[in-house]
Protein backbone atom coordinates (compact mmCIF):
# COMPACT_ATOMS: atom_id res chain seq x y z
CA UNK A 1 0.00 0.00 0.00
CA UNK A 2 1.43 3.45 -1.04
CA UNK A 3 0.96 6.59 1.04
CA UNK A 4 0.54 10.06 -0.40
CA UNK A 5 1.64 13.20 2.01
CA UNK A 6 -0.76 15.62 0.65
CA UNK A 7 0.78 19.14 1.56
CA UNK A 8 -0.50 22.96 1.60
CA UNK A 9 1.46 25.76 0.30
CA UNK A 10 0.81 28.91 1.68
CA UNK A 11 3.15 32.39 1.58
CA UNK A 12 6.20 30.04 1.03
CA UNK A 13 5.73 27.47 3.06
CA UNK A 14 5.01 23.88 2.80
CA UNK A 15 2.59 22.53 5.53
CA UNK A 16 1.47 18.49 6.22
CA UNK A 17 -2.30 19.04 5.89
CA UNK A 18 -2.63 16.38 9.21
CA UNK A 19 -1.30 19.53 10.84
CA UNK A 20 -3.03 22.43 9.37
CA UNK A 21 -5.54 22.58 12.51
CA UNK A 22 -2.39 22.85 14.83
CA UNK A 23 -1.02 25.78 13.37
CA UNK A 24 -4.26 27.50 13.25
CA UNK A 25 -4.56 26.47 17.01
CA UNK A 26 -0.92 28.31 17.46
CA UNK A 27 -1.85 31.57 15.38
CA UNK A 28 -4.73 31.69 18.24
CA UNK A 29 -3.19 31.07 21.19
CA UNK A 30 -0.46 33.48 19.83
CA UNK A 31 -3.11 36.25 19.40
CA UNK A 32 -4.73 35.38 22.09
CA UNK A 33 -1.67 36.03 24.73
CA UNK A 34 -0.51 39.05 22.81
CA UNK A 35 -4.22 40.34 23.37
CA UNK A 36 -3.87 39.40 26.95
CA UNK A 37 -0.70 41.80 27.43
CA UNK A 38 -2.41 44.85 25.41
CA UNK A 39 0.20 44.31 22.37
CA UNK A 40 -1.21 45.19 18.61
CA UNK A 41 -0.11 43.22 15.96
CA UNK A 42 1.87 46.14 14.99
CA UNK A 43 3.70 46.80 17.98
CA UNK A 44 4.35 42.95 17.92
CA UNK A 45 5.37 42.92 14.73
CA UNK A 46 8.35 45.52 15.53
CA UNK A 47 9.05 43.82 18.83
CA UNK A 48 9.86 40.76 16.61
CA UNK A 49 11.31 42.12 13.94
CA UNK A 50 8.77 41.06 11.40
CA UNK A 51 6.21 42.25 9.06
CA UNK A 52 3.10 43.18 9.86
CA UNK A 53 1.37 40.85 7.23
CA UNK A 54 3.57 37.49 9.07
CA UNK A 55 1.63 38.50 12.28
CA UNK A 56 -1.59 38.71 10.74
CA UNK A 57 -1.11 35.62 8.39
CA UNK A 58 0.03 33.70 11.75
CA UNK A 59 -3.05 35.16 13.54
CA UNK A 60 -5.69 34.47 11.21
CA UNK A 61 -8.13 31.87 11.95
CA UNK A 62 -8.36 31.15 8.33
CA UNK A 63 -4.65 30.74 7.65
CA UNK A 64 -2.35 27.88 8.35
CA UNK A 65 1.34 29.81 8.40
CA UNK A 66 4.35 27.73 10.04
CA UNK A 67 6.06 29.22 12.69
CA UNK A 68 9.90 28.42 13.06
CA UNK A 69 11.33 27.22 16.42
CA UNK A 70 13.03 30.52 16.84
CA UNK A 71 10.39 32.56 15.97
CA UNK A 72 8.08 30.71 18.26
CA UNK A 73 10.80 31.43 21.22
CA UNK A 74 11.15 34.67 20.27
CA UNK A 75 7.43 35.21 20.39
CA UNK A 76 7.57 33.31 24.01
CA UNK A 77 10.27 35.61 25.10
CA UNK A 78 8.19 38.71 23.68
CA UNK A 79 5.04 37.41 25.58
CA UNK A 80 6.48 36.19 28.62
CA UNK A 81 4.95 32.79 28.09
CA UNK A 82 6.80 29.50 28.30
CA UNK A 83 7.22 27.92 24.77
CA UNK A 84 5.09 24.92 25.77
CA UNK A 85 2.27 26.78 26.33
CA UNK A 86 1.98 27.79 22.61
CA UNK A 87 1.76 24.19 21.81
CA UNK A 88 -0.15 22.29 24.31
CA UNK A 89 -3.12 21.41 21.85
CA UNK A 90 -5.04 19.09 24.88
CA UNK A 91 -6.16 21.86 26.99
CA UNK A 92 -8.00 23.39 24.30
Amino acid sequence: MRFVTLCIKKAGDVLKAAHKEKYRKLGLKISYYRKLRGITQEQFAEMLDKHLAFIGAVEAPNMARAVSLDTLFDIADVLRVPAYKFLDFEED
